[in-house]
């Protein structure tokens, strides 16, 4: 008995099934970049990532953090909605206006404890882009700073985010909001341990 529990404890756990949205964000990258006309080579160079690297991740064996794809989305000429897959159900998507609640893509970054819903149908030449981010407790972007094409602002709704521009740091609650130019460095997080945060979300490319 003491031997089959001891079995049963050394076991691998099954792989997340987050993996699947790896393979769907890594075949969009792969459509935008071939429809640009580009060769992972010329990718690379512009985004200072290795063709391996960029490879993995079109291939999906490799989670891509938000700020890998900020930068492939700059290259790609396209703003970050145009990376989501197709939403839940048609309803009135396809007129281009109206996103029903039950019907939003979704963009889970599962390493990084970051989740982006897309609140309006996804268009590639869209140039003002609405999301409503969930962060997991100790969610965030990582330590590093990044920057990006556009302008960008939001409103904490739920719980709490450090948000870092230009190297100052801010500590925002439900209410507080924001706004700066994306190509300003930043990073943000949610410091909690134990509550998600929720920001509505406003991203324009330039």
């Amino acid at each position: 008995m003491g031997k089959q529990a001891s079995q049963a404890i050394s076991r691998p756990r099954p792989r997340p099934a987050e993996p699947a949205m790896d393979v769907a964000v890594g075949q969009r990258l792969r459509e935008l970049r071939r429809k640009a006309n580009l060769s992972l080579e010329i990718v690379a160079a512009r985004s200072a990532l290795s063709v391996g690297f960029l490879s993995q991740i079109e291939r999906g064996l490799s989670s891509p953090s938000l700020r890998v794809l900020a930068t492939l989305a700059d290259v790609l000429g396209v703003g970050i909605a145009a990376l989501f897959g197709p939403a839940n159900g048609s309803g009135d998507a396809p007129h281009g206006v109206v996103t029903r609640a039950g019907e939003r893509a979704e963009l889970k970054l599962w390493r990084t404890g970051i989740s982006k819903q897309l609140l309006h149908p996804a268009d590639a030449d869209g140039r003002l882009n609405l999301f409503l981010v969930h962060l997991a407790p100790g969610g965030s972007t990582g330590e590093a700073l990044y920057s990006h094409d556009g302008e960008e602002a939001g409103l904490v709704l739920e719980g709490m985010m450090t948000l870092t521009v230009d190297g100052e740091t801010w500590t925002l609650k439900a209410g507080d909001s924001f706004r700066f130019a994306s190509r300003r460095p930043h990073r943000f997080g949610n410091p909690a341990k134990r509550a998600k945060t929720v920001v509505l979300w406003v991203n324009a490319m330039a």
